[in-house]
């Protein structure tokens, strides 16, 4: 959308109104230039409940009348993972911009249909991936990019995270809806940090279990090890069944210094040449707004999100991509599809 054609405030709609929706409609009202306008779900009673929580008016249980309307012009897709694809592709139908909720979908084959469809139509996706909005891994990538780390001899991602018995109701941890367990769902974003920070592995290989919630069809626990192109190494360790859960770590180890980033905060930062602001990295607070779930999936804000929705709005106001768009938001499921293909084929396997 060219910025000429952006109107001063945009309307957004919501399909969909699980836990995560609650979220959406918060970061949209803290918005500069946004505002939420209504919502779809397949439940009339939950379509008018959320509405009246939120101030709406218009709730429906057609998500072709919420992508009709002239004053939406963003579309927010909170579905369960693996039912993005069908809501998203009747909202690029409409010409609407796209808020998708991670993962972008639970296949590459979903995905990359989604983005065909988006780029055909020339519309923008917005994937959530709320991590990179973080001023620690912002910082993190922004020293990778300047070459201070040298080369990379290892770069691993940790989500030791809890999850009790009853959260694994309904699609969560199904094959079809949630597309897997705790890789594809909690894990993600520490999976997407690390590909943002090292490149995407050449080879990964993968092993995943049923080790406390056997009743699940997905995993609950796995690790792997990874091989990058430039002769990086690595791991990713990912559960949602140890207690109590600790904050998502992600681990970069250069030849000429290193860095820890416990959730958004660089808790280590070392370097052989020390650099104005890198004390000050070293001793910031770790932000309040900042939170990552790792007992609860509400334990979170809203932050992250305004953020990204906020970057959304800015983007197309001045008619630019987003800082995160849906071909990035692949990368993520590509390398998760490659981990649960080695863990089932028992062989090393290169990302797609």
């Amino acid at each position: 959308m060219a910025s000429a054609s952006a109107p001063s405030t945009l309307g957004f709609g919501i399909v969909g109104v699980g836990m995560i929706a609650d979220f959406h409609a918060q970061a949209i009202a803290a918005t500069t230039g946004g505002k939420l306008i209504g919502v779809a779900t397949r439940n009339a009673d939950n379509a008018r409940a959320f509405a009246q929580k939120h101030g709406l008016t218009f709730a429906t249980t057609d998500v072709a009348a919420l992508v009709a309307r002239p004053d939406i012009h963003v579309v927010c897709i909170t579905t369960p993972s693996g039912a993005h694809l069908e809501p998203a592709l009747a909202a690029i139908r409409a010409g609407k911009h796209l808020v998708v909720e991670k993962p972008i979908e639970i296949t590459t084959e979903r995905a990359d249909e989604m983005l065909r469809a988006a780029d055909a139509a020339g519309v923008r996706i917005a994937p959530i991936f709320q991590a990179r909005f973080g001023d620690g891994a912002r910082a993190l990538k922004a020293a990778l990019v300047a070459g201070r780390f040298g080369r990379l001899v290892l770069a691993s991602a940790y989500v030791k995270w809890h999850r009790p018995r009853e959260y694994y109701t309904g699609w969560k941890g199904t094959l079809a809806l949630d597309g897997g367990g705790a890789l594809i769902n909690q894990a993600i974003h520490a999976i997407d940090l690390l590909q943002w920070f090292a490149g995407m592995p050449s080879e990964v290989f993968c092993w995943k279990t049923r080790r406390v919630y056997g009743h699940i069809e997905a995993e609950d626990t796995a690790s792997a090890t990874l091989r990058f192109a430039n002769g990086a190494q690595g791991s990713i360790e990912a559960t949602t069944a140890g207690w109590p859960g600790w904050g998502r770590r992600l681990e970069i180890v250069g030849e000429h210094g290193s860095a820890r980033l416990e959730d958004d905060r660089l808790d280590q930062w070392q370097f052989r040449d020390e650099q104005p602001g890198d004390a000050a990295l070293r001793t910031a607070k770790a932000d309040p707004n900042a939170q990552f779930g790792a007992g609860a999936a509400n334990a979170i804000t809203h932050h992250g999100h305004q953020r990204q929705i906020q970057d959304l709005i800015d983007a197309l106001r001045a008619g630019r991509a987003p800082a995160i768009d849906g071909h990035e938001a692949r990368k993520a499921v590509s390398l998760i599809r490659a981990l649960y293909a080695s863990a089932e084929r028992g062989v090393p396997v290169a990302p797609q």
